[in-house]
């Protein structure tokens, strides 16, 4: 009867051992977590008050009781692309394909997790620009929507689309309008109207060239007609008289021959007949 008891007590360790192991091995993959590069964590303690919301798991391995769970979300910039049908202010239906850049916000990624859920995307995402991108686009007309106003457009998308998601645990980074289609008789309009105005401006800046270029001219002319008024005002018959003297002693030693009357010219200036040969 010893002996029995004495191998009981050492079959009871071994006994417990492995059941242990065999516990550890079965509930392993309920115990451990990993949580991938760019994603978070969120825990929920089945005995002990549901979602951790103060707490989310970064990136890495982690232990947890088998009796919980691990709820994982991708943390990164993430892009949807959504096509829909808006009106514009005067009632016309108008194809726009948006694109926009969100990702939940790591720190409420419990309030996220409880208030809205894994599916946030077509909860609040997607309705949210949707309601932003309607909303803006029935403040302008056609003509605004596909030439002028496409940047303003695109900021004012973002900003509604900012403010409707940021109580809702999820940051948008940008709003980027990819693409708008109008109908093709209105495209035809808007761009037959802006080739118009581009030509006016055009002719416009020609004939602000030519005004320009005209009043250069004229300045350039008044400027010659100055100087010639004042060069008149100053010549004298003394001074004339002077420079052709000057003029005909240059002649006179010139080595080509030629004749010189001196004082048969008007007003007493020598006059020059030409070459002598």
């Amino acid at each position: 009867m010893a002996q029995e008891e004495i191998n009981l007590k050492k079959v009871v360790p071994i006994i417990i051992i492995v059941i242990a192991i065999i516990l550890l091995i079965v509930f392993w993959s309920r115990m451990t977590v990993t949580v991938e590069a760019g994603h978070g964590g969120v825990l929920f303690r089945t005995f002990g008050g549901g979602i951790d919301t103060e707490h989310p798991f970064d990136e890495g391995f982690h232990f947890i009781a088998p009796w919980n769970k691990m709820y994982i979300y991708e943390t990164r910039q993430q892009e949807i692309a959504e096509e829909m049908n808006v009106l514009s202010s005067n009632g016309l239906e108008i194809k726009v394909d948006v694109s926009a850049w969100y990702e939940p916000v790591f720190s409420q990624l419990g309030f996220l997790h409880g208030e809205i859920g894994t599916n946030y995307l077509q909860r609040i995402v997607i309705p949210s620009i949707r309601a932003s991108a309607r909303s803006v686009i029935g403040r302008y007309t056609p003509e605004q929507i596909y030439s002028t106003k496409r940047d303003v457009i695109q900021d004012e998308i973002f900003e509604e689309t900012r403010k409707l998601l940021e109580k809702q645990y999820v940051q948008v980074n940008q709003i980027l309008i990819r693409s708008i289609i109008l109908p093709p008789t209105i495209k035809q309009a808007i761009e037959s109207k802006l080739k118009q105005e581009q030509e006016s401006l055009e002719y416009e800046f020609k004939l602000t060239k030519a005004s320009k270029e005209a009043q250069r001219q004229k300045i350039e002319a008044e400027g010659k007609a100055t100087a010639n008024r004042i060069v008149s005002a100053s010549l004298t018959d003394k001074i004339l008289r002077e420079k052709g003297i000057e003029a005909t002693l240059k002649l006179a030693n010139s080595p080509n021959s030629k004749v010189i009357v001196v004082g048969s010219g008007k007003d007493g200036l020598p006059l020059i007949l030409g070459d002598s040969k």
